[in-house]
């Protein structure tokens, strides 16, 4: 957990983005400490992989402004995000026909530096995620021969081996079974702890945001609604409000479960 002295990692200040003439985001307030893992938490639609894309510099912002580590991103260069900050999509184009090795390495190219490809000590930063995260005995595998679990694992390396101080994660656990979102959970948790890493994750799975993120923001229809501790933010009114369903609140072990118990409202 950050400490309350730290400087933001990332600082979001009224930020506002829209497609058409109608805003997608509007007054957006973020501000997240080193080491934090927090959730942005909100239904299909809401905005969440959009305000990603405004973070990184993907998408140009209409108004407000996107500072992180201190530097605002709109004098950066897209190199220079990329050396601070890491995207991580839900899932990839099956079509690659690199071998998970290479495709890691990828995440070294910010850095390369030469006509040649990795330097040895490029070479130990993809050894070494690819061994924190268990796919060295996948290495020469392509990425279509994966499961869904072993390709959300291969991505996740990627973005470690990119060095990143802000890592934004988006929906990583989509498609994967349970077992398999737990364990997507609990490596970005450890990371957060083991290396100072900021973790920013897109998701609606409420049950996995409340146990594992430090801190949850709800997303709706182009606005934070909230943001504080699960206990806080996650109440019967606000999944009502945000997800357009009645449930039942249930706490075991300091965690906070969510229970659908009533039938769906349509929300507009």
């Amino acid at each position: 957990m950050p400490c309350d002295d730290e400087k933001p990692m990332l600082d979001v200040k009224n930020l506002a983005f829209s497609y058409t003439d109608e805003e997608t985001l509007k007054c957006i307030e973020m501000l997240i400490k080193p080491g934090e893992f927090v959730a942005l938490m909100g239904p299909n639609g809401s905005g969440k992989t959009t305000l990603m894309r405004c973070i990184n510099k993907v998408m140009k912002i209409n108004n407000g402004s996107v500072n992180i580590d201190g530097d605002d991103i709109l004098s950066m260069t897209m190199e220079d995000i990329a050396k601070i900050c890491t995207t991580v999509p839900a899932d990839t184009p099956l079509d690659f026909a690199l071998t998970v090795r290479d495709f890691v390495s990828l995440g070294r190219t910010p850095f390369i530096n030469s006509l040649w490809w990795e330097s040895d000590e490029d070479e130990a930063i993809v050894d070494k995620a690819m061994w924190d995260l268990g796919i060295t005995k996948y290495s020469e595998r392509r990425l279509h021969e994966l499961s869904s679990g072993e390709r959300a694992r291969v991505l996740l390396a990627k973005g470690v081996v990119q060095t990143p101080k802000l890592m934004l994660v988006d929906e990583p656990s989509a498609h994967l079974d349970i077992k398999y979102k737990v364990q997507v959970m609990e490596i970005l948790k450890d990371l957060t702890r083991r290396t100072g890493l900021t973790v920013l994750i897109a998701s609606h799975d409420i049950n996995l945001l409340t146990r594992f993120c430090d801190r949850i923001m709800l997303l709706s229809k182009g606005k934070i609604l909230d943001c504080g501790l699960a206990k806080d933010v996650v109440t019967k009114e606000s999944i009502r409000e945000v997800f357009g369903i009645e449930v039942e609140l249930v706490e075991c072990n300091d965690t906070l479960y969510i229970l659908p118990t009533g039938s769906t409202m349509n929300i507009q």
